[in-house]
């Protein structure tokens, strides 16, 4: 546990919180400028409060997702880091598969009791490096390519690239993620035993029946709110779940 108590140290707390209190006064900066903005183009100032309140409610109830990130990652490396990560440009599915991948190839889980100096440097290492690219590419790409994403469907009716693009890497997440689990349950000593570790892909089942109630809901019901917060009910929902899975398998 040594190694989590300097993780969590108050040098760690004011290396990260310096970090991310610059990234929020940068924004606090751009929203002064935005009101501004908004006041010079003529913009009533009730409305202007009325955009600020929603977007703050509806920027609250998703972060609760990112939230449970935190939680999940703390428990092996500390709290400073994963606040950093997931309050500044890290996403809650990148930054657990980037840290899990990177434990894998130090040869450790991703867990404080098996954590060391060593490992924590290279995982901390590969999740910033790994996500730093978006910003580099952006300074030199990011305008043509929102272009083509803008683009409209053509006549034949197939969808724009910016579509098909969110859809296919969609897709392609979500089969790597469920190749992975059934790769854990069904193989052994290269043959197919059935007999592996299923908790993953039941719990990302559950995950998934959750996520297609909630949506049903909110569409049917029409609760714009209950879409905002599907995400992390469908997280609580799937840790509850897995940690019911592994008392009973």
């Amino acid at each position: 546990m040594e190694i989590l108590d300097q993780l969590s140290s108050p040098t760690m707390y004011l290396i990260c919180g310096a970090i991310v209190f610059f990234v929020a006064a940068v924004c606090v900066v751009f929203a002064v400028r935005a009101w501004r903005a908004g006041k010079a183009i003529g913009m009533d100032t009730a409305v202007l409060r009325r955009v600020v309140t929603s977007s703050a409610s509806f920027s609250v109830l998703p972060a609760v997702g990112i939230l449970l990130g935190v939680v999940a990652l703390s428990g092996a490396l500390g709290i400073p880091w994963p606040w950093l990560r997931l309050s500044v440009i890290g996403a809650l599915h990148y930054e657990t598969q980037v840290a899990e991948g990177a434990a894998e190839q130090v040869g450790i889980h991703l867990s404080g009791s098996e954590m060391t100096a060593g490992a924590f440097s290279t995982i901390a290492l590969l999740m910033s490096v790994c996500i730093m690219w978006g910003m580099l590419l952006n300074l030199f790409l990011n305008k043509k390519y929102t272009n083509r994403l803008a683009r409209p469907a053509g006549k034949s009716g197939i969808a724009s690239f910016g579509d098909e693009a969110m859809t296919a890497m969609f897709i392609g997440l979500v089969s790597a993620y469920l190749g992975s689990y059934l790769g854990q349950w069904i193989s052994g000593n290269g043959r197919f035993t059935f007999s592996g570790n299923a908790v993953p892909l039941c719990t990302v089942l559950c995950a998934a029946a959750m996520m297609a109630l909630v949506t049903f809901i909110a569409e049917r019901r029409r609760l714009k709110w209950l879409e905002d917060v599907s995400l992390a009910l469908s997280m609580l929902f799937g840790m509850t779940c897995a940690v019911l899975l592994q008392r009973l398998m």
